[in-house]
């Protein structure tokens, strides 16, 4: 059984990859690893499961630190570090590699492999990212923009009478209250961010058809409506995760067999 940690600022996405497939996936506050929980949250949720790997991504160093410590002294396993310099899958054509996010890279991977090439990826996360693989499968870079629920919050803590709001659909184009507006707002005015730079990426690429899949958590709620996202799969991180461990393995060179 292969671990699966994808680190960001705030959670820790994790899964277990039996084969091709993503079993048992959970959140665990990124905090955790610094506090010493998290080996305890992930031990309980492998239910007795046996590993034999760890992979992981991550945008936190010190969080990585901490994982990689911790796990090889608990379960005496060297963790897999998905980066710019071990990543397969995808070439990257990119004037600084190293800056890119590794979940953005787990990403690219996990899009070309499902996809095919060109493909886009849209994460909806504490910010909305796009992830872009050319014709030739290159991971050519992407765009950057504020997430949904900290463009709702950025108003309400800064100004006296914005409410914090819980995102969700909404109807009609005219608010009929302070919170119908802000919803208005933030989910028809993100689907109209999001099909016109869609469209950008489209004429960049020279291709009329270009498959965009969504992850992260409005994925589901942004697509709808939304015609040009093509996909919706919230683990793809994991997937792409996965893939790039798989194929590590596979670059590695086997033991010779004496006889």
């Amino acid at each position: 059984m292969l671990l699966l940690l994808d680190i960001g600022n705030t959670h820790t996405h994790f899964g277990w990859a039996r084969g091709e497939k993503i079993i048992r996936p959970g959140v665990l506050p990124t905090a955790d690893w610094r506090a010493g929980r998290a080996l305890a949250t992930l031990a309980r949720a492998a239910s007795g499961r046996g590993l034999t790997g760890v992979a992981l991504c991550s945008v936190v160093p010190e969080a990585t630190r901490q994982a990689t410590r911790q796990i090889e002294r608990a379960w005496k396993l060297k963790p897999f570090p998905l980066t710019a310099d071990t990543v397969r899958g995808i070439g990257i054509d990119y004037p600084a590699p190293r800056t890119i996010g590794p979940d953005r890279l787990a990403n690219a991977i996990a899009a070309r492999a499902c996809f095919g090439a060109p493909a886009v990826v849209v994460d909806f996360g504490t910010a909305v990212t796009f992830d872009v693989v050319n014709g030739r499968g290159d991971y050519v870079g992407g765009i950057i923009a504020p997430g949904l629920a900290a463009m709702t919050s950025y108003l309400h803590e800064k100004t006296a009478l914005l409410p914090e709001i819980t995102i969700r659909e909404v109807s009609g184009a005219v608010g009929k209250s302070t919170e119908q507006a802000m919803l208005i707002g933030a989910v028809h005015g993100y689907r109209g961010l999001i099909r016109e730079l869609i469209g950008k990426l489209k004429d960049e690429l020279n291709c009329r058809r270009l498959p965009v899949v969504a992850t992260g958590g409005y994925a589901k709620l942004m697509a709808n409506k939304l015609p040009e996202i093509t996909a919706v799969d919230p683990l793809l991180t994991l997937k792409g995760l996965r893939l790039a461990w798989e194929l590590d393995q596979k670059s590695k060179p086997q033991n010779p067999t004496f006889k």
